[in-house]
């Protein structure tokens, strides 16, 4: 049963609210007011709060406040139950975080109408999603669903791309996120002494270039196309306003930078602490789980590659004779064949 937490100073109103609640089968806790009502959600955060704004000790404003300051607490859907209904009240609690208002007098099919809304809504962008750009790609898909703003359409303009071409370059100003229809997309970034290293590769279904535009500010990469691709533009305008329509939606989302930021850390202590074999074998496997659905085929230079693992090409193509005389991998031209994924895992573990 879902539980809500119902904040109102009226006895009868809150009695009565709670009764409705109770007979749809939703599990209720009550507080009389703000403080009471910050305390009970922060010790058992219900899956919805109602909250009434005129209350003493603390007002329905200053609970949102308070709430949004906890982890816990932040991406609860929030209501407001109130008899205000001047335009600037609503302004006030929207740009709070609030995501709806009903105002009193209501009656009991308009209040299960939104909490039942909310709760959807609430369940839809608290999916779990997987920890890569995949990830990613499924929740803004899933967020544009549930928030009314969707990043892909058939109206969205698609281009096509040679291998080989720049997307965009290092100190660019980004004027779009781009998702890929078709092909593959390299990022680079080099150091000072001009070291070029590979951060990621995106396939089909990933989306590029979102980091800068939430950070506001110029690439810190250099986005090159691995082969032949498709790209959706998608405006950082219509981007903007699908992070910015929901706070859940920005919540989630950052939860999702936040695990991909530890996979590149991963990367780092990879780079820093592993042997050559080690840093080969790990390379291997993440190209090749971007590579997926090609029988465990990697086509990529061997140069790439290189950037990709953090080591001198030179020294790459050692490792990688190395791995065939084990039977580990096979070579053919520019292709690479993993015959052994279980024991290369082995190696990195």
């Amino acid at each position: 049963m879902k539980k809500i937490l119902l904040v109102e100073d009226n006895d009868e109103v809150r009695e009565n609210t709670a009764e409705i609640l109770e007979l749809s089968n939703y599990t209720v806790n009550t507080a009389p007011d703000g403080r009471a009502g910050v305390e009970l959600a922060l010790q058992d955060p219900p899956d919805l709060i109602i909250c009434d704004i005129m209350m003493p000790v603390l007002d329905g404003y200053g609970v949102l406040h308070a709430l949004g300051k906890h982890s816990e607490t932040a991406g609860i859907p929030f209501i407001f139950l109130t008899a205000k209904s001047e335009a600037s009240d609503f302004r006030k609690g929207m740009g709070l975080g609030a995501d709806d208002y009903i105002t009193k007098p209501f009656d009991g099919t308009e209040l299960l109408n939104a909490v039942e809304a909310r709760l959807k809504k609430s369940a839809a962008l608290r999916q779990k999603f997987s920890q890569d750009a995949n990830g990613v790609s499924a929740f803004l898909q899933n967020a544009g669903h549930t928030s009314g703003v969707r990043l892909t359409s058939e109206e969205r303009e698609v281009n096509d791309y040679r291998k080989k071409h720049i997307l965009y370059s290092e100190g660019q100003r980004p004027v779009a996120v781009y998702f890929v229809v078709s092909g593959k997309v390299m990022v680079r970034r080099s150091n000072e002494d001009s070291k070029e290293f590979v951060t990621d590769i995106f396939v089909a279904g990933d989306f590029i270039g979102y980091t800068a535009i939430l950070e506001d500010i110029n690439y810190k990469e250099t986005a090159e196309f691995l082969e032949d691709s498709e790209l959706m533009i998608i405006p950082r305008k219509d981007f903007l306003e699908l992070i910015n329509s929901n706070h859940e939606v920005a919540s989630q989302f950052i939860k999702l930078l936040a695990r991909n930021v530890g996979d590149k850390e991963e990367r780092l202590l990879n780079l820093a602490y592993n042997s050559l074999r080690k840093k080969v074998a790990n390379g291997l496997l993440q190209v090749a789980e971007k590579f997926k659905g090609n029988d465990k085929v990697i086509e990529i230079s061997r140069e790439n590659l290189a950037n990709v693992v953090g080591s001198a090409t030179e020294s790459l193509i050692r490792t990688l004779s190395d791995f065939k005389s084990e039977k580990l991998i096979d070579l053919k031209g520019s292709k690479i064949i993993i015959l052994n994924e279980q024991k290369l895992a082995n190696l990195v573990s």
